[in-house]
Protein backbone atom coordinates (compact mmCIF):
# COMPACT_ATOMS: atom_id res chain seq x y z
CA UNK A 1 0.00 0.00 0.00
CA UNK A 2 1.29 3.44 -0.91
CA UNK A 3 2.56 5.46 2.06
CA UNK A 4 0.77 8.73 2.73
CA UNK A 5 2.67 11.88 1.82
CA UNK A 6 2.56 14.99 3.94
CA UNK A 7 1.24 16.91 0.92
CA UNK A 8 -0.05 15.90 -2.50
CA UNK A 9 -0.04 18.58 -5.18
CA UNK A 10 -2.47 18.10 -8.07
CA UNK A 11 -1.43 19.92 -11.23
CA UNK A 12 1.99 21.08 -12.36
CA UNK A 13 1.56 24.60 -13.64
CA UNK A 14 4.05 27.10 -12.19
CA UNK A 15 1.89 27.56 -9.08
CA UNK A 16 1.61 23.86 -8.32
CA UNK A 17 5.33 23.34 -8.83
CA UNK A 18 6.08 26.40 -6.67
CA UNK A 19 3.97 25.00 -3.84
CA UNK A 20 5.64 21.59 -4.14
CA UNK A 21 9.10 23.20 -4.02
CA UNK A 22 8.21 25.12 -0.85
CA UNK A 23 6.93 21.94 0.82
CA UNK A 24 9.94 19.87 -0.20
CA UNK A 25 12.38 22.59 0.91
CA UNK A 26 10.60 22.61 4.29
CA UNK A 27 11.42 18.91 4.67
CA UNK A 28 7.94 17.51 4.02
CA UNK A 29 7.23 14.43 1.95
CA UNK A 30 5.55 15.51 -1.28
CA UNK A 31 3.79 13.75 -4.14
CA UNK A 32 2.93 15.56 -7.36
CA UNK A 33 0.52 14.35 -10.05
CA UNK A 34 -0.28 15.71 -13.50
CA UNK A 35 -2.96 14.63 -15.96
CA UNK A 36 -0.97 15.63 -19.06
CA UNK A 37 1.98 13.62 -20.45
CA UNK A 38 4.36 16.45 -19.53
CA UNK A 39 4.46 18.85 -16.58
CA UNK A 40 4.21 22.61 -16.91
CA UNK A 41 0.59 23.60 -17.47
CA UNK A 42 0.80 26.96 -19.22
CA UNK A 43 4.61 26.93 -19.30
CA UNK A 44 5.39 24.28 -21.90
CA UNK A 45 7.25 24.27 -25.20
CA UNK A 46 6.84 21.74 -27.97
CA UNK A 47 8.38 21.12 -31.37
CA UNK A 48 5.93 21.65 -34.22
CA UNK A 49 6.64 20.92 -37.85
CA UNK A 50 4.72 23.61 -39.72
CA UNK A 51 6.79 23.10 -42.83
CA UNK A 52 9.96 23.25 -40.76
CA UNK A 53 10.56 21.92 -37.21
CA UNK A 54 10.60 24.76 -34.68
CA UNK A 55 10.06 25.10 -30.94
CA UNK A 56 6.74 26.79 -30.13
CA UNK A 57 5.46 27.82 -26.70
CA UNK A 58 2.14 26.17 -25.99
CA UNK A 59 0.72 28.96 -23.84
CA UNK A 60 2.93 31.54 -22.10
CA UNK A 61 5.88 32.90 -24.06
CA UNK A 62 6.99 36.20 -22.51
CA UNK A 63 7.51 36.45 -18.76
CA UNK A 64 7.32 39.97 -17.30
CA UNK A 65 6.85 38.51 -13.81
CA UNK A 66 9.37 35.66 -13.92
CA UNK A 67 12.33 37.84 -12.96
CA UNK A 68 10.25 40.15 -10.74
CA UNK A 69 8.28 37.53 -8.78
CA UNK A 70 9.31 37.20 -5.11
CA UNK A 71 8.93 33.43 -5.42
CA UNK A 72 11.24 33.18 -8.42
CA UNK A 73 13.70 35.54 -6.74
CA UNK A 74 13.79 33.22 -3.71
CA UNK A 75 14.15 30.30 -6.11
CA UNK A 76 16.96 32.19 -7.91
CA UNK A 77 15.43 31.41 -11.27
CA UNK A 78 17.89 33.66 -13.11
CA UNK A 79 20.71 31.34 -11.95
CA UNK A 80 18.92 28.31 -13.36
CA UNK A 81 17.44 29.65 -16.61
CA UNK A 82 19.00 31.93 -19.20
CA UNK A 83 16.77 34.85 -20.15
CA UNK A 84 16.97 37.27 -23.03
CA UNK A 85 15.66 40.78 -22.35
CA UNK A 86 14.55 42.58 -25.53
CA UNK A 87 15.61 46.16 -26.17
CA UNK A 88 11.92 46.82 -26.91
CA UNK A 89 9.71 45.32 -24.21
CA UNK A 90 6.55 45.79 -26.24
CA UNK A 91 5.27 47.82 -29.16
CA UNK A 92 1.88 48.96 -30.36
CA UNK A 93 1.52 49.75 -34.08
CA UNK A 94 -1.16 52.13 -35.30
CA UNK A 95 -2.78 52.62 -38.70
CA UNK A 96 -1.92 56.30 -38.76
CA UNK A 97 1.68 57.28 -38.01
CA UNK A 98 4.54 55.55 -36.21
CA UNK A 99 4.07 52.83 -33.61
CA UNK A 100 4.16 53.49 -29.88
CA UNK A 101 7.26 51.71 -28.60
CA UNK A 102 8.05 50.83 -24.97
CA UNK A 103 11.79 50.40 -24.67
CA UNK A 104 13.46 48.80 -21.69
CA UNK A 105 14.88 52.32 -21.25
CA UNK A 106 12.13 54.58 -19.86
CA UNK A 107 13.81 57.82 -20.93
CA UNK A 108 14.12 56.63 -24.52
CA UNK A 109 10.46 55.62 -24.48
CA UNK A 110 9.39 59.07 -23.30
CA UNK A 111 11.66 60.80 -25.81
CA UNK A 112 10.29 58.91 -28.83
CA UNK A 113 6.70 59.34 -27.69
CA UNK A 114 7.33 63.07 -27.29
CA UNK A 115 8.76 63.28 -30.81
CA UNK A 116 5.52 61.78 -32.17
CA UNK A 117 3.31 63.92 -29.95
CA UNK A 118 4.45 66.01 -26.94
CA UNK A 119 1.26 65.23 -25.00
CA UNK A 120 1.98 61.50 -25.27
CA UNK A 121 5.49 61.79 -23.87
CA UNK A 122 4.39 64.02 -21.00
CA UNK A 123 1.46 61.81 -20.11
CA UNK A 124 3.45 58.59 -20.26
CA UNK A 125 6.20 60.06 -18.07
CA UNK A 126 3.67 61.37 -15.55
CA UNK A 127 1.97 57.99 -15.33
CA UNK A 128 4.91 55.63 -15.43
CA UNK A 129 7.93 57.33 -13.85
CA UNK A 130 6.54 57.25 -10.27
CA UNK A 131 5.61 53.60 -10.76
CA UNK A 132 9.01 52.66 -12.13
CA UNK A 133 10.69 54.54 -9.26
CA UNK A 134 8.61 52.42 -6.85
CA UNK A 135 8.56 49.28 -8.99
CA UNK A 136 9.20 46.96 -6.03
CA UNK A 137 6.12 48.29 -4.24
CA UNK A 138 4.02 48.09 -7.40
CA UNK A 139 5.20 44.51 -7.90
CA UNK A 140 4.62 43.57 -4.26
CA UNK A 141 1.07 44.94 -4.34
CA UNK A 142 0.28 43.28 -7.64
CA UNK A 143 1.67 39.89 -6.58
CA UNK A 144 0.42 39.91 -3.00
CA UNK A 145 -2.44 37.84 -1.60
CA UNK A 146 -4.44 41.11 -1.68
CA UNK A 147 -5.07 40.68 2.06
CA UNK A 148 -1.82 41.84 3.66
CA UNK A 149 -0.06 45.11 2.69
CA UNK A 150 3.54 44.44 1.62
CA UNK A 151 6.38 45.79 3.77
CA UNK A 152 7.73 47.86 0.87
CA UNK A 153 4.52 49.91 0.93
CA UNK A 154 5.66 51.87 3.99
CA UNK A 155 8.75 53.41 2.43
CA UNK A 156 8.56 56.96 1.07
CA UNK A 157 8.66 55.90 -2.57
CA UNK A 158 6.31 53.02 -1.73
CA UNK A 159 3.56 55.32 -0.49
CA UNK A 160 3.93 57.54 -3.55
CA UNK A 161 3.98 54.52 -5.87
CA UNK A 162 0.86 53.00 -4.28
CA UNK A 163 -1.02 56.30 -4.43
CA UNK A 164 0.01 56.78 -8.05
CA UNK A 165 -1.03 53.23 -8.90
CA UNK A 166 -4.50 53.77 -7.44
CA UNK A 167 -4.99 57.16 -9.07
CA UNK A 168 -3.75 56.08 -12.48
CA UNK A 169 -5.83 52.89 -12.40
CA UNK A 170 -8.95 54.99 -11.79
CA UNK A 171 -7.94 57.25 -14.67
CA UNK A 172 -6.96 54.62 -17.23
CA UNK A 173 -9.62 52.13 -16.14
CA UNK A 174 -12.61 54.44 -16.46
CA UNK A 175 -14.02 56.92 -18.97
CA UNK A 176 -12.08 59.65 -17.19
CA UNK A 177 -9.13 58.95 -19.52
CA UNK A 178 -10.81 60.46 -22.57
CA UNK A 179 -11.84 63.55 -20.62
CA UNK A 180 -8.49 64.48 -19.11
CA UNK A 181 -6.02 63.85 -21.93
CA UNK A 182 -5.54 63.97 -25.66
CA UNK A 183 -2.56 61.59 -25.44
CA UNK A 184 -4.03 59.05 -27.83
CA UNK A 185 -0.79 57.20 -28.54
CA UNK A 186 -0.01 56.80 -24.83
CA UNK A 187 -3.57 55.65 -24.19
CA UNK A 188 -3.42 53.10 -26.98
CA UNK A 189 -0.12 51.56 -25.85
CA UNK A 190 -1.17 51.22 -22.21
CA UNK A 191 -4.60 49.90 -23.19
CA UNK A 192 -2.83 47.28 -25.29
CA UNK A 193 -0.88 46.16 -22.22
CA UNK A 194 -4.10 46.02 -20.23
CA UNK A 195 -5.54 43.71 -22.89
CA UNK A 196 -3.47 40.93 -21.35
CA UNK A 197 -6.33 40.74 -18.81
CA UNK A 198 -8.84 40.06 -21.64
CA UNK A 199 -11.50 42.31 -20.11
CA UNK A 200 -13.80 45.08 -21.37
CA UNK A 201 -12.23 48.46 -22.11
CA UNK A 202 -12.16 50.43 -19.94
CA UNK A 203 -11.95 48.34 -16.78
CA UNK A 204 -10.13 48.75 -13.49
CA UNK A 205 -8.71 45.23 -13.71
CA UNK A 206 -7.32 45.94 -17.17
CA UNK A 207 -5.85 49.24 -16.01
CA UNK A 208 -4.19 47.62 -12.99
CA UNK A 209 -2.74 44.97 -15.29
CA UNK A 210 -1.45 47.66 -17.65
CA UNK A 211 0.26 49.60 -14.88
CA UNK A 212 1.86 46.55 -13.27
CA UNK A 213 3.12 45.05 -16.53
CA UNK A 214 3.90 48.51 -17.91
CA UNK A 215 6.20 49.35 -15.01
CA UNK A 216 7.92 45.96 -15.29
CA UNK A 217 8.56 46.73 -18.97
CA UNK A 218 11.17 49.25 -17.79
CA UNK A 219 12.45 47.42 -14.72
CA UNK A 220 13.43 44.58 -15.12
CA UNK A 221 12.01 44.29 -18.67
CA UNK A 222 9.92 41.61 -20.35
CA UNK A 223 12.27 38.63 -20.62
CA UNK A 224 11.95 35.48 -22.70
CA UNK A 225 13.54 32.23 -21.49
CA UNK A 226 16.13 30.85 -23.90
CA UNK A 227 14.76 27.63 -25.38
CA UNK A 228 11.15 28.53 -24.56
CA UNK A 229 8.91 28.54 -21.49
CA UNK A 230 9.63 24.85 -20.92
CA UNK A 231 12.99 25.96 -19.50
CA UNK A 232 11.19 27.41 -16.46
CA UNK A 233 9.23 24.21 -15.88
CA UNK A 234 12.33 22.05 -16.34
CA UNK A 235 14.22 24.09 -13.76
CA UNK A 236 11.41 23.62 -11.23
CA UNK A 237 11.06 19.90 -11.91
CA UNK A 238 14.84 19.48 -11.65
CA UNK A 239 14.78 21.18 -8.24
CA UNK A 240 12.04 18.83 -7.04
CA UNK A 241 14.00 15.85 -8.33
CA UNK A 242 17.07 17.04 -6.41
CA UNK A 243 14.90 17.14 -3.28
CA UNK A 244 13.67 13.60 -3.85
CA UNK A 245 10.27 14.44 -5.32
CA UNK A 246 8.96 12.69 -8.43
CA UNK A 247 6.35 14.27 -10.69
CA UNK A 248 3.91 11.60 -11.91
CA UNK A 249 2.39 12.43 -15.30
CA UNK A 250 -0.59 10.85 -17.08
CA UNK A 251 -2.23 10.62 -13.66
CA UNK A 252 -5.63 12.29 -13.78
CA UNK A 253 -7.57 12.96 -10.59
CA UNK A 254 -11.23 12.58 -11.47
CA UNK A 255 -12.66 11.85 -8.03
CA UNK A 256 -11.56 11.67 -4.42
CA UNK A 257 -10.91 7.92 -4.68
CA UNK A 258 -8.15 8.55 -7.26
CA UNK A 259 -6.21 10.89 -4.96
CA UNK A 260 -2.90 9.53 -3.64
CA UNK A 261 -2.94 9.31 0.19
CA UNK A 262 -1.80 12.50 1.95
CA UNK A 263 -2.42 14.66 5.00
CA UNK A 264 -3.04 17.76 2.87
CA UNK A 265 -4.03 18.28 -0.78
CA UNK A 266 -3.17 21.34 -2.84
CA UNK A 267 -4.87 21.78 -6.23
CA UNK A 268 -3.29 23.80 -9.01
CA UNK A 269 -6.48 23.40 -11.01
CA UNK A 270 -9.56 25.33 -11.99
CA UNK A 271 -11.87 25.67 -8.97
CA UNK A 272 -14.61 23.71 -10.73
CA UNK A 273 -12.34 20.65 -10.44
CA UNK A 274 -12.93 20.70 -6.69
CA UNK A 275 -16.66 20.31 -7.31
CA UNK A 276 -15.99 17.39 -9.66
CA UNK A 277 -13.57 15.62 -7.32
CA UNK A 278 -15.27 16.15 -3.95
CA UNK A 279 -18.93 16.66 -4.92
CA UNK A 280 -21.29 16.42 -1.96
CA UNK A 281 -18.40 16.52 0.52
CA UNK A 282 -18.25 20.26 -0.16
CA UNK A 283 -20.89 22.42 1.53
CA UNK A 284 -23.75 23.40 -0.77
CA UNK A 285 -23.05 27.10 -0.25
CA UNK A 286 -19.42 26.72 -1.33
CA UNK A 287 -20.35 24.68 -4.40
CA UNK A 288 -22.81 27.36 -5.43
CA UNK A 289 -20.13 30.02 -4.99
CA UNK A 290 -17.75 28.03 -7.18
CA UNK A 291 -20.38 27.82 -9.89
CA UNK A 292 -20.85 31.59 -9.76
CA UNK A 293 -17.15 31.96 -10.54
CA UNK A 294 -17.44 31.81 -14.30
CA UNK A 295 -14.83 31.56 -17.08
CA UNK A 296 -13.83 34.73 -18.86
CA UNK A 297 -13.34 35.39 -22.55
CA UNK A 298 -11.34 32.92 -24.58
CA UNK A 299 -8.28 33.05 -26.78
CA UNK A 300 -7.46 31.22 -29.97
CA UNK A 301 -3.79 30.30 -30.33
CA UNK A 302 -2.20 30.64 -33.77
CA UNK A 303 1.40 29.49 -34.30
CA UNK A 304 3.34 30.43 -37.41
CA UNK A 305 6.56 29.30 -39.03
CA UNK A 306 8.13 32.14 -41.05
CA UNK A 307 10.91 32.10 -43.62
CA UNK A 308 12.04 35.53 -42.41
CA UNK A 309 11.04 38.05 -39.70
CA UNK A 310 7.68 39.79 -39.80
CA UNK A 311 7.91 42.71 -42.28
CA UNK A 312 6.55 45.35 -39.90
CA UNK A 313 5.76 48.70 -41.51
CA UNK A 314 7.56 50.34 -38.57
CA UNK A 315 10.97 48.65 -38.54
CA UNK A 316 11.44 49.30 -34.80
CA UNK A 317 8.98 46.46 -34.14
CA UNK A 318 11.57 43.96 -35.34
CA UNK A 319 13.30 44.44 -31.96
CA UNK A 320 10.14 43.92 -29.89
CA UNK A 321 9.68 40.76 -27.88
CA UNK A 322 5.94 41.46 -27.73
CA UNK A 323 3.62 43.31 -30.10
CA UNK A 324 0.03 44.28 -29.29
CA UNK A 325 -2.29 44.49 -32.29
CA UNK A 326 -5.56 46.35 -31.91
CA UNK A 327 -5.16 49.89 -33.18
CA UNK A 328 -6.50 52.83 -31.21
CA UNK A 329 -8.05 52.65 -27.76
CA UNK A 330 -11.50 53.10 -29.33
CA UNK A 331 -10.87 50.33 -31.86
CA UNK A 332 -9.72 47.96 -29.12
CA UNK A 333 -12.75 48.84 -26.99
CA UNK A 334 -15.09 47.90 -29.84
CA UNK A 335 -13.27 44.64 -30.50
CA UNK A 336 -13.32 43.64 -26.83
CA UNK A 337 -17.00 44.59 -26.56
CA UNK A 338 -17.74 42.26 -29.45
CA UNK A 339 -15.80 39.44 -27.77
CA UNK A 340 -17.55 39.95 -24.45
CA UNK A 341 -20.92 39.87 -26.22
CA UNK A 342 -20.17 36.52 -27.83
CA UNK A 343 -19.31 37.90 -31.27
CA UNK A 344 -16.13 37.39 -33.27
CA UNK A 345 -14.52 40.70 -34.14
CA UNK A 346 -13.14 41.07 -37.66
CA UNK A 347 -10.18 42.87 -36.06
CA UNK A 348 -9.74 41.14 -32.68
CA UNK A 349 -7.26 42.17 -30.05
CA UNK A 350 -4.11 40.14 -30.66
CA UNK A 351 -0.88 39.52 -28.76
CA UNK A 352 2.19 38.48 -30.74
CA UNK A 353 5.58 37.27 -29.53
CA UNK A 354 8.82 37.15 -31.53
CA UNK A 355 11.17 34.91 -29.51
CA UNK A 356 14.07 35.02 -31.97
CA UNK A 357 14.56 38.71 -31.14
CA UNK A 358 16.62 37.53 -28.15
CA UNK A 359 16.87 33.76 -28.66
CA UNK A 360 18.69 32.64 -31.82
CA UNK A 361 18.49 29.05 -30.56
CA UNK A 362 14.85 29.11 -31.68
CA UNK A 363 15.79 29.67 -35.34
CA UNK A 364 15.21 26.81 -37.77
CA UNK A 365 17.93 25.06 -39.79
CA UNK A 366 17.55 27.59 -42.61
CA UNK A 367 17.05 30.63 -40.37
CA UNK A 368 13.26 30.20 -40.08
CA UNK A 369 11.39 31.94 -37.25
CA UNK A 370 8.58 30.77 -34.96
CA UNK A 371 5.86 33.36 -34.32
CA UNK A 372 3.45 33.06 -31.38
CA UNK A 373 0.05 34.73 -31.33
CA UNK A 374 -3.23 34.88 -29.42
CA UNK A 375 -6.51 36.34 -30.69
CA UNK A 376 -9.28 37.25 -28.25
CA UNK A 377 -12.50 35.37 -29.01
CA UNK A 378 -15.73 34.48 -27.19
CA UNK A 379 -15.42 31.73 -24.61
CA UNK A 380 -15.94 28.31 -26.19
CA UNK A 381 -15.29 29.54 -29.74
CA UNK A 382 -14.64 26.75 -32.24
CA UNK A 383 -13.58 29.11 -35.03
CA UNK A 384 -10.23 28.66 -36.79
CA UNK A 385 -8.75 32.15 -36.47
CA UNK A 386 -5.79 31.67 -38.82
CA UNK A 387 -7.11 33.84 -41.66
CA UNK A 388 -8.22 36.56 -39.22
CA UNK A 389 -4.84 36.50 -37.46
CA UNK A 390 -2.98 36.80 -40.77
CA UNK A 391 -5.15 39.74 -41.81
CA UNK A 392 -4.66 41.51 -38.47
CA UNK A 393 -0.87 41.08 -38.60
CA UNK A 394 -0.75 42.11 -42.27
CA UNK A 395 -2.66 45.27 -41.33
CA UNK A 396 0.55 46.47 -39.67
CA UNK A 397 3.03 44.33 -41.63
CA UNK A 398 2.19 44.40 -45.35
CA UNK A 399 3.46 41.26 -47.06
CA UNK A 400 3.26 39.12 -43.92
CA UNK A 401 1.36 36.30 -45.63
CA UNK A 402 4.21 35.98 -48.13
CA UNK A 403 6.70 34.98 -45.41
CA UNK A 404 4.43 32.36 -43.80
CA UNK A 405 5.65 28.78 -44.33
CA UNK A 406 2.94 27.10 -42.24
CA UNK A 407 0.58 27.63 -39.34
CA UNK A 408 -1.52 25.89 -36.72
CA UNK A 409 -4.59 27.16 -34.89
CA UNK A 410 -5.89 25.84 -31.59
CA UNK A 411 -9.45 27.20 -31.29
CA UNK A 412 -10.50 28.40 -27.85
CA UNK A 413 -12.74 25.38 -27.32
CA UNK A 414 -9.76 23.04 -27.80
CA UNK A 415 -7.30 24.69 -25.41
CA UNK A 416 -8.66 22.66 -22.51
CA UNK A 417 -7.35 19.51 -24.20
CA UNK A 418 -3.87 20.85 -23.56
CA UNK A 419 -4.69 22.26 -20.13
CA UNK A 420 -7.94 21.38 -18.38
CA UNK A 421 -7.84 24.68 -16.47
CA UNK A 422 -8.51 26.64 -19.67
CA UNK A 423 -12.27 26.11 -19.88
CA UNK A 424 -13.54 27.43 -23.19
CA UNK A 425 -10.14 28.98 -23.92
CA UNK A 426 -10.05 31.12 -20.76
CA UNK A 427 -6.31 31.15 -19.96
CA UNK A 428 -6.92 33.36 -16.89
CA UNK A 429 -8.85 30.52 -15.16
CA UNK A 430 -11.84 32.68 -14.32
CA UNK A 431 -13.22 36.12 -15.10
CA UNK A 432 -10.82 38.96 -14.33
CA UNK A 433 -12.41 41.99 -12.65
CA UNK A 434 -11.53 44.04 -9.57
CA UNK A 435 -14.14 42.14 -7.57
CA UNK A 436 -12.94 38.82 -8.91
CA UNK A 437 -9.34 39.63 -8.06
CA UNK A 438 -10.45 39.73 -4.42
CA UNK A 439 -13.19 37.07 -4.59
CA UNK A 440 -11.01 34.56 -6.39
CA UNK A 441 -12.72 32.09 -6.55
CA UNK A 442 -14.87 33.06 -3.54
CA UNK A 443 -14.84 36.01 -1.16
CA UNK A 444 -12.95 34.77 1.91
CA UNK A 445 -10.11 35.92 4.16
CA UNK A 446 -8.19 32.78 3.21
CA UNK A 447 -9.01 32.26 -0.49
CA UNK A 448 -6.70 29.24 -0.74
CA UNK A 449 -8.27 27.00 1.91
CA UNK A 450 -11.52 25.20 1.13
CA UNK A 451 -14.24 24.20 3.64
CA UNK A 452 -12.73 20.68 3.73
CA UNK A 453 -9.88 22.01 5.85
CA UNK A 454 -7.06 19.94 4.43
CA UNK A 455 -7.82 20.80 0.79
CA UNK A 456 -6.36 23.97 -0.75
CA UNK A 457 -6.47 25.72 -4.11
CA UNK A 458 -3.37 27.46 -5.51
CA UNK A 459 -4.08 28.04 -9.22
CA UNK A 460 -4.56 31.30 -11.13
CA UNK A 461 -8.12 31.15 -9.76
CA UNK A 462 -6.64 32.45 -6.48
CA UNK A 463 -4.84 35.75 -5.75
CA UNK A 464 -2.84 37.30 -7.27
CA UNK A 465 -4.38 35.73 -10.39
CA UNK A 466 -3.03 34.90 -13.85
CA UNK A 467 0.63 34.89 -14.83
CA UNK A 468 3.78 32.81 -14.55
CA UNK A 469 4.90 34.01 -11.13
CA UNK A 470 4.42 31.07 -8.73
CA UNK A 471 2.97 33.41 -6.12
CA UNK A 472 -0.41 31.70 -5.72
CA UNK A 473 1.52 28.52 -5.00
CA UNK A 474 3.81 30.25 -2.51
CA UNK A 475 0.94 32.01 -0.72
CA UNK A 476 -1.02 28.76 -0.41
CA UNK A 477 2.05 26.79 0.68
CA UNK A 478 2.82 29.32 3.41
CA UNK A 479 -0.65 28.83 4.86
CA UNK A 480 -0.39 25.05 4.71
CA UNK A 481 2.97 25.12 6.50
CA UNK A 482 1.57 27.29 9.32
CA UNK A 483 -1.83 25.69 9.68
CA UNK A 484 -0.88 22.01 9.43
CA UNK A 485 2.83 21.65 10.17
CA UNK A 486 3.62 24.46 12.60
CA UNK A 487 6.20 26.04 10.28
CA UNK A 488 5.91 29.82 10.39
CA UNK A 489 8.66 30.90 7.98
CA UNK A 490 9.27 29.95 4.40
CA UNK A 491 12.33 27.75 3.83
CA UNK A 492 15.38 28.59 1.76
CA UNK A 493 14.57 27.91 -1.91
CA UNK A 494 18.00 28.60 -3.42
CA UNK A 495 19.58 25.93 -5.65
CA UNK A 496 20.87 22.96 -3.72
Amino acid sequence: MRAAADVTVVGTGPNGLAAAIVFAAAGLTVSVCEAQPRPGGGARTEELDLGVPLLHDLCSAVHPMAMASPFFQRFELSRRVEFGVPEVSYAHPLDDGPAAVAYHDLDRTVAELSAAGPADGRRYAAMMRPLVDAVHTVRDIGLSDLRHPPASLWSGSGVIGAATLAARALELGTRVWGRVTDAERCGAMLTGVGAHANTPIPSLAGAATALLLGSLAHDPGWPLPVGGSQAITDAMVDDLRARGVTVECDLAVDDAASLPPARVYVFDTAPWTLDTVFGDRLPVRYRRALRRFTPGNGVAKVDFALREPVPWADSRLRKAGTVHLGGTRAQMARAEADTGSGRHSATPMMLVSQPTVVDPSRLGPGGEHPLWSYAHVPNGSTRDMTATAIAQIERFAPGFRDVVIGSRCIPAADLSRHNANYRGGDIAVGTVSMYRMLARPVLAWDPYRTPLGNVYLCSAATPPGPGVHGMSGMHAAGRVLRQHFGISTLPDLAPR
